[in-house]
């Protein structure tokens, strides 16, 4: 890929990579501050400024290294600060506030891709209004579904391990709580294996042919 080629895929993805890791962190702590917890709008993250939230290494260096590879692009933000103590009811309203994260991601997925069909809509009238919106929001929609998948994974501490040990006995969740320390070392050996790839690929291919075909959009 020559650089102009480079300048213009890093155009094309920075804003919604941004919108995806930012709107997902703030859902956090917007849902955790309606069920008793305002820890996070006490420490001014319930914002959309991305500098809040920003992380050198998982907003910035993660995804443009994937987007030169062109592999799957995804990163992460700083993760809002949650008390647990502070919610109504904390096994259940924590695993509220972990599955507020990926819900946000669908709901921009599904916004991204009326950008795009609005692009598909101009672009035969005029390309470089119609064209520009076509590949964000094609962008959009993959970077939103790729973060919703990794992070539904039940594994600590990503989100769907929140959910299954609001889900789990107490005595079972305190056994998965116990695996967070290792679970980015289980992510990184996932990864390296390519089984992570394998247990992404097929749900991810799932939710975006059903948000193509839901908007009429070519796969």
């Amino acid at each position: 890929m020559d650089i102009n080629g480079i300048l213009q895929q890093i155009a094309i993805w920075t804003i919604p990579v941004l919108f995806a890791i930012t709107v997902h962190e703030v859902a956090h702590g917007w849902v955790a501050r309606r069920l008793g917890d305002p820890t996070a709008w006490m420490m001014g993250r319930l914002t959309l400024n991305p500098v809040k939230h920003i992380d050198p290494v998982g907003t910035i260096l993660v995804p443009l290294v994937l987007l030169l590879l062109g592999g799957f692009v995804f990163g992460w933000a700083r993760p809002v600060p949650v008390n647990y103590r502070n919610l109504n009811d904390p096994r259940r309203d924590m695993a509220l506030v972990a599955v507020a994260g990926p819900a946000a991601n669908l709901v921009m997925a599904l916004g991204w891709a009326l950008i795009m069909k609005l692009g598909i809509l101009i672009a035969p009238h005029s390309n470089w209004v119609g064209l520009p919106l076509v590949y964000m929001g094609q962008a959009g929609i993959a970077i939103n579904v790729v973060l919703m998948v990794l992070n539904l994974l039940p594994v600590p501490p990503l989100d769907g391990g929140r959910v299954l040990a609001g889900l789990l006995p107490p005595r079972l969740a305190e056994a998965l709580d116990r695996v967070e320390p290792w679970g980015l070392l289980v992510l990184v050996a996932l990864l390296a294996t390519g089984i992570l790839g394998m247990m992404l690929g097929p749900p991810y291919r799932l939710v975006m042919e059903l948000i193509h075909r839901l908007f009429g959009l070519p796969i």
